[in-house]
Parts: C-alpha cells; structure tokens; sequence
C-alpha cells in the first residue's frame, strides 16, 4: 500500500506528468479514463494567480471525473508562492505540488522553477512555510541538481522530507540536461538506501513502455512511476502500464478507430474547456503521435495540422477512420 497524503494506492501509482499546455483537465481526464492512478496540472505562475491572470486562474479548474488531482505551483519568491498557495487551496485538489524542476530559461531567469537548485537552503525553507500555510498535503517535483558537478539530491530530499512534504516526484536528470540525454535511474536506488528517507518516491524520466515502468519499480525501488512526454498524443500509455504491473499482460497497440475517438474526445472537450481556437492551435501537437505507426494517412495528418475550425476537424478524422479502418 502505498500512501500520499490521505490517498492511498494498493499498487505502485502511475501518475501524469505535470506538462504546460499538454495536463490540463480534457487531457487529464482522458488519462484518468486509460488508467492513469493521479493527474498533475500544467504548472501555474504564482505571480499569474495574485494578479488574477485569466491565463493562469483557468488553471484551477478541476473536474470531479480527474481526480485525485494535484495542482502545481511554481514561484520565485515566498511572498507570492504563499498568497497562490491559498487560491490554489479553495480550488481543493487533493494535492498542492510545487515546482522546483522547470528547467526552461524564461523560467529560470526569474529565479523560479529549477534555479531553486542553486539555492537548495531557500527551496527547503519555502517548502517548510508553504507546508504550515496549508491544510493540504505538499509534494515536490524536482531534479538531481543543476548540472553534474552539482547534485546533491540525496540529502535534499531528507531535507524535503523533514520540512514536511508527503512525497517527491524526481526527474532523474539535471537542469542542464533539460531533456537530452538519458535519465539516470541510480539515483532513485542512493535515496532509498538513505535510512533516514521514509516518504514515497515517484520515479519521472525515460518511461516509454510498460517494461521500463516495471524496471524503475522492481529494480530501483521507487514507489510509483510519473509519465511525461510519453504520454503526449498517446494517453493509452497508462491502460498498457497499468494491465501490465497489474496482470502481465502486455496489450496491443490502440487500433485506428480507438485511437480516432480518443483524439476526437480529446478535441472536443478542449474546444468546450477554452473555446475552439485556442483548442486547435494546442491540439496540433497531439496528432502526430495519436496516429503514429498508420501507414499511408501523411496526408490527412497534415490537414489536421492545418485544420482551421471544429466542423474541418471531424470530417479530417471521419475520412481518416473510414479510409484507414481495418
């Protein structure tokens, strides 16, 4: 049984990622449709919510079919981390996350994000304040350090632990890195041989198929596994892991009629969360690998890029099921 806050999971969670643009609530509720355990949010600008950004408070929203929901917050100073930690709260996710791992420049150049890397005491102090100032439970989302030659994350996360976070989700690789190269997993196995490091550990980086979800768990002992990029345009991610820690079974792959209605729901309850044109312009990025591996429908994929209204959309992905089915 593993246990994050008062949520309790009898398997290893597998969680989505939180992804800007890509984990809001149509995208979210999908995921938790195809089995994934618990939902991040797209991070959200402190700053964005004291100033009452429509971009930022949209952010908020929860639909009861997503949760459990934890909602992520980043910041650059604990004034504001504060004053957005009790908005966030009146919202009433299950979970309040907080976001010391964004390795994007506009990011860091304000101090917020993975720069809290270079001042690990100031990350750990914050942490502590924002625990007292809520009644929810309070994760940490994080990376090893800023570059090679500074990680330190062993003893950052005993430091996490003990200001009061109920677990950490830890992308094994550095803030340099961004998201070259390759994770590496041998840290997850140096905190979970510290004694002293007792809260749960979510394993985030390079999960591309069940069998690595099942190496991270069995061979690196971490207590559940949080699925990112993997899961843009390919939600059926977390059926396959889920069916596979669960039973062994592996799955196969989506067929073309599944994958059109899944993407065609997806829209669809995207256009009706934050209106037709601004759905269509972020759902472009989810085609390509809804229909990855579909031989012979370039052509249509490429009109979906192109698609410049809701009505255009779904006679692209009628002519795309009825061309295409098998």
């Amino acid at each position: 049984m593993i246990k994050i806050g008062q949520l309790q999971f009898p398997d290893p969670p597998v969680v989505l990622a939180p992804m800007e643009d890509v984990s809001d609530p149509p995208f979210r509720i999908i995921c938790r449709q195809m089995g994934a355990d618990m939902v991040y949010s797209e991070f959200i600008s402190s700053d964005g919510l004291i100033r009452n950004a429509s971009k930022s408070l949209i952010k908020l929203d929860i639909f009861p079919e997503e949760r459990p929901v934890a909602i992520q917050v980043f910041g650059h100073d604990e004034k504001s981390m504060l004053e957005a930690v009790e908005m966030i709260e009146k919202a009433n996710p299950e979970i309040i996350d907080i976001n010391f791992g964004c390795p994007v420049k506009k990011i860091v150049r304000k101090g917020a994000g993975a720069a809290f890397l270079l001042k690990q005491d100031e990350m750990v102090r914050i942490t502590g304040m924002i625990v007292k100032k809520t009644s929810k439970p309070v994760t940490v989302k994080t990376r090893l350090g800023w570059d090679s030659q500074s990680i330190g994350i062993v003893n950052l996360c005993e430091k996490l632990q003990d200001s009061g976070v109920v677990a950490i989700a830890l992308h094994a690789r550095t803030a340099v890195q961004v998201y070259s190269g390759h994770a590496d997993w041998s840290w997850f196995l140096k905190i979970k041989e510290n004694q002293r490091f007792k809260i749960p550990l979510i394993g985030n980086g390079d999960i591309k198929s069940p069998f690595d979800a099942e190496k991270m768990i069995k061979e690196y002992y971490v207590d559940g596994v949080m699925i990112g990029r993997a899961a843009i345009g390919n939600p059926f991610i977390f059926r396959e892991i889920s069916t596979y820690l669960k039973e062994g079974k592996i799955l196969s792959r989506p067929d073309l009629a599944e994958r059109v209605e899944v993407c065609r729901k997806h829209f669809t309850q995207s256009a009706t969360w934050k209106g037709e044109r601004q759905a269509i312009m972020e759902m472009r990025k989810h085609y390509k690998p809804y229909f990855k591996g579909i031989e012979g429908c370039k052509e249509l994929k490429i009109r979906l890029m192109e698609a410049t209204n809701s009505d255009e959309i779904h006679i692209i992905l009628d002519q795309m099921k009825n061309k295409y089915k098998h």
